[in-house]
């Protein structure tokens, strides 16, 4: 089986996951403050085994299609946690180790009092890919891209498992950072 066929089975696993673990209808308040109809728990996937798993190894391939070489694989806590964490093992398996590194909501309050863990493991000013679970404004990515690029480096990749496709992919692209999905909220539920 070659490798587009194994992503393709891969993505329909995936797929499935999501619609059973975590895509739920009713009333929700989503973190931007918008009410929907339904509401995706994209960590009711990322935290099984193989919905983390199969989210690393399909952020991985996203990642290696990149203009340019990852240095580090990162975002924001707590929806980004098991992502990138996913992402550094599924590389390192493949022989091609991307570090991760977590962005905190508020700077470290004791030591050094940094906003990114795990930033000693990157190279200076190289080049990184920023994740999300679920994208509906994309307020928090562009927070994100505001703390990493602070820090010298340089945001070359933005996806997440699922755009909601309610205007997050757009306010990412007018600042200049395309949004990559896994899944958009067509591809997912129609």
């Amino acid at each position: 089986m070659d490798n587009i066929d194994n992503i393709a089975q891969e993505r329909q696993r995936l797929k499935e996951l999501l619609l059973s673990k975590s895509y739920r209808e009713g009333t929700f308040t989503l973190t931007s403050g918008k009410t929907s109809d339904f509401y995706i728990d994209g960590k009711q996937t990322t935290l099984d085994a193989e919905g983390g798993y199969l989210c690393g190894r399909l952020l991985f391939d996203l990642i290696q299609q990149a203009p340019q070489a990852i240095g580090g694989v990162g975002g924001m806590t707590l929806g980004a946690d098991p992502l990138v964490t996913a992402v550094s093992v599924v590389s390192h398996l493949a022989g091609k180790p991307i570090p991760a590194f977590i962005v905190r909501k508020e700077a470290k309050g004791h030591g050094t009092g940094n906003y990114l863990e795990g930033k000693n493991n990157l190279q200076p000013g190289c080049a990184v890919a920023l994740l999300e679970d679920v994208v509906t404004t994309g307020g928090t990515l562009i927070k994100v891209i505001e703390r990493v690029e602070n820090e010298g480096f340089t945001v070359a990749l933005v996806a997440t498992v699922v755009d909601r496709e309610e205007g997050g992919a757009a306010v990412l692209a007018e600042a200049g950072y395309p949004l990559h999905a896994v899944f958009t909220r067509t591809e997912l539920i129609g």
